[in-house]
């Protein structure tokens, strides 16, 4: 069920952004945001509009919803066009564009690593290389990247090369850990609502429902933690190593895919619950 407006009150608007067009692997992204635009409708107007119109059409909304809008690095100039107007227009955003994990880049992976928390070995500089696990094999990806856009897997001995030959501080390293599994918990403020795994680490895109245990979720409460988000969808993204503990993957907080098609149907439309209520709480 959708909250309704007062007899009389006039609804708020929702302009909900997302690329209806973009291609993914194994995944459909553009059923998703129609599935959610439809049940949206419910307590709000909703317009849907390609990421590079964003910041043309915010000042007729009363909140913009950015949900699968694709990597950033398709379109960095439409993007930070659109956070100045908004900005400016003091519209909310959701997810809140003070976000610390992927929101703002890949940065956060070597903070994490340094602090100790438990998070797969991440440097960004050659002369702290040193600082990883002997591996046979390194992977080496940009730090605004997404998707695995620009992410490759490279010897050992060639990790201090990849760095040396970038502009400081643009890729980061990270030991190639063999794991069991990779699990995802998803929350909506700092509610968790479901968490989905892949079995085979072959095939990472063939999702099933996951029963997270207390310690998974006090693993993945303590990123959504440190992000201090007070409102937002989070997916906490995170891989099970062969000696059984958790290790973060990613902390994605601008537009995780929710692989709603994956849930049942009463945790599938309590998130949309959960998420209508945690949107109009913005609105005013």
């Amino acid at each position: 069920m959708t909250a309704a407006s007062p007899a009389g009150s006039r609804r708020p608007s929702l302009l909900l952004v997302t690329d209806l067009a973009y291609e993914a692997r194994g995944r459909r992204y553009c059923d998703e945001d129609i599935f959610l635009a439809s049940r949206l409708r419910g307590a709000f107007d909703v317009a849907l509009c390609h990421p590079r119109d964003a910041a043309a059409l915010l000042e007729r909304f009363d909140i913009a919803l950015v949900r699968n809008s694709g990597p950033v690095l398709h379109y960095q100039e439409a993007y930070d066009a659109f956070r100045a107007r908004a900005l400016e227009l003091r519209v909310p955003v959701y997810n809140p564009l003070g976000g610390r994990g992927d929101m703002a880049g890949k940065e956060y992976l070597v903070e994490l690593s340094r602090a100790g928390f438990p998070v797969i070995p991440t440097v960004d500089r050659e002369a702290d290389l040193a600082s990883l696990p002997e591996v046979t094999e390194y992977v080496v990806k940009p730090k605004l990247g997404a998707d695995s856009v620009g992410l490759r897997f490279v010897p050992g001995d060639a990790a201090g090369a990849e760095l040396a030959g970038a502009a400081e501080g643009s890729l980061l390293v990270q030991p190639r850990i063999a794991f069991r599994y990779e699990v995802s918990f998803y929350f909506v403020d700092h509610d968790f609502q479901y968490a989905l795994y892949a079995p085979d680490p072959e095939r990472r895109w063939v999702l099933e429902p996951y029963a997270a245990s207390a310690e998974d979720l006090a693993f993945a409460r303590r990123f959504i933690g440190w992000n201090a988000l007070t409102h937002g969808i989070q997916r906490v993204d995170a891989c099970r190593t062969a000696e059984g503990a958790l290790l973060l993957v990613e902390l994605e907080d601008l537009n995780p895919y929710l692989s709603l098609d994956r849930v049942g149907e009463v945790v599938r439309e309590a998130f949309v619950a959960r998420l209508t209520e945690s949107v109009l709480s913005l609105t005013g």
